[in-house]
């Protein structure tokens, strides 16, 4: 422990970034750098606790606590405080195959579960990962090291999200040759077009990562769906093993009057189809918030990111719907450290909503009851109304229009932003492959193993919606049970 009173001589301190104003002109990250002696000065206030909760990766009520792929957290935060940053760095990933992801995009439940911050703001943890690794770029310390023995065996992973990214990379560190089918036009999935790129950089750091995966052997296919583009049945009988990692990528809609108006969008199709154009270099999106009254009905990271990318485009004006209530400040008495807290935040998108139009979008306990359109078929208002939860004569609760508060809010774009039900299921039906209660793959945490000999599941498609850093455990995990069942043993951790 580099120094053992730290956490009392110094207080929390994060990067400064661009102002809301700057970096709306933009799609650029807007994080910028801390200096080295600030960095170090922020590893030296981990305690270095006994029982170090960060990277424990336990659920509590429903939610990550702690570090899910248990990273060294304490032992890489003294050794930044050392100035040791390439033993840093070796320590990071030795339990993260992508800390330029996960320090990025992380909502870092190991600083919610940080021992300092029972009574102190946590430790900066997310913070000092990503300077980790992108240190570790800068410096040269990233290289290609392919497997120095090939097994002779074939494993195809159908997605390029987290999941299947981690378990390409690590099958192909025991040896195996790995190929990643992908249905879009670049690999990434998730982190390619799920997620802005002024939030995740894909040339600088998505794709930078998944050359190096290239160089190392793995093989990429992208405008590929199986079982449209390419029989499934053709995986099962030219490779050893099938891995599928295709995210649960079926949106939750909102079946109310006027759904099927224009201008009526998913998130994803939306955010999808701004980077697409970005990268692409054309123009303006096909789907624009240019000019628009905007309305995202969800919150959550994919709400936030709507909000945002809006902004840019140079909405007229942004309205988000959170059918939930607002959270309090500080932890409520049912939600002790080391729970997830779950208090009130203004995300970047919420930060700069609030400098051009005045405050915070979010309408709390709000709901949507009614699409309207003009005589061209094109939504032009949302109706709303206020709404609080009750409980029904089973115990559970459900939410009750308030009579009184209807509104009719001007919006010409409407962006679904609710979540996901579960993987989309034709791929599934061509395997036959059986699922549980929710429409995911079935096959336990651990073992990964769905009800085809030969055929794995991990992510999102096997667990459900989840944050990215659970993804990657996933795949972790299970290329570690693909290589014990192609092998007879493994040494994967």
């Amino acid at each position: 422990m580099g120094k053992p009173t730290g956490f009392i001589e110094y207080l929390r301190e994060v990067p400064s970034e661009l102002s809301p104003s700057e970096r709306i002109q933009n799609w650029d990250e807007f994080h910028l750098p801390m200096p080295e002696d600030k960095l170090r000065t922020q590893s030296a206030r981990c305690m270095d606790c006994g029982t170090p909760f960060c990277h424990t990766g336990t659920v509590i009520s429903g939610m990550a606590s702690g570090c899910p792929i248990n990273n060294l957290i304490p032992e890489w935060n003294d050794l930044v405080y050392r100035g040791l940053w390439e033993e840093a760095l070796d320590r990071l990933h030795k339990t993260n195959n992508f800390p330029e992801f996960t320090g990025r995009v992380c909502p870092a439940p190991c600083e919610g579960s940080c021992v300092l911050g029972i009574h102190n703001p946590p430790v900066t943890i997310k913070n000092i990962e990503c300077s980790i690794v992108d240190k570790g770029w800068d410096e040269g310390w990233i290289t290609a090291e392919p497997p120095s023995k090939r097994t002779g065996k074939k494993v195809a992973i159908v997605g390029s999200g987290p999941a299947g990214l981690a378990a390409a990379a690590q099958l192909n560190k025991a040896g195996h040759w790995v190929t990643v089918y992908e249905r879009a036009d670049r690999p990434g999935g998730l982190l390619m077009y799920g997620i802005p790129n002024m939030k995740l950089d894909k040339q600088e750091v998505v794709l930078r990562r998944i050359q190096l995966l290239e160089q190392e052997g793995i093989k990429f296919v992208c405008n590929t769906e199986i079982g449209t583009d390419l029989p499934a049945e053709t995986l099962l009988n030219e490779y050893d093993a099938v891995v599928l990692c295709t995210g649960a990528t079926k949106p939750r809609d909102l079946p109310i009057e006027g759904r099927e108006l224009s201008g009526i969008h998913f998130a994803m199709e939306f955010l999808t189809a701004n980077t697409q154009t970005l990268l692409d270099g054309t123009g303006i999106p096909p789907i624009s918030a240019q000019g628009k009254d905007v309305m995202i009905i969800g919150g959550g990271d994919t709400g936030t990111d709507c909000v945002g990318t809006s902004i840019r485009h140079g909405c007229k004006s942004l309205v988000q719907l959170e059918i939930m209530p607002k959270p309090p400040n500080e932890r409520a008495a049912n939600n002790p450290w080391p729970e997830w807290p779950k208090v009130y935040r203004m995300d970047y998108g919420q930060e700069e909503a609030a400098a051009k139009f005045g405050d915070d979008p979010r309408f709390y306990l709000t709901t949507a009851t009614k699409f309207e359109g003009d005589e061209q078929g094109q939504v032009k208002a949302v109706h709303t109304v206020d709404i609080e939860w009750q409980k029904d004569e089973q115990g559970r609760f459900s939410p009750k229009p308030i009579a009184g508060t209807e509104k009719v809010i001007p919006t010409q774009l409407v962006l679904l932003a609710m979540g996901f039900l579960g993987p989309e299921q034709p791929l599934l039906d061509a395997l036959g492959l059986e699922r549980d209660a929710r429409s995911n793959v079935k096959a336990d945490y651990g073992q990964y193993e769905t009800s085809l000999p030969g055929v794995f599941a991990a992510g999102d498609c096997r667990r459900g919606q989840s944050l990215v850093v659970w993804a990657i455990n996933e795949g972790r995990g299970v290329a570690r049970q693909c290589d014990l069942y192609l092998m007879g043993a493994t040494d994967l951790p």
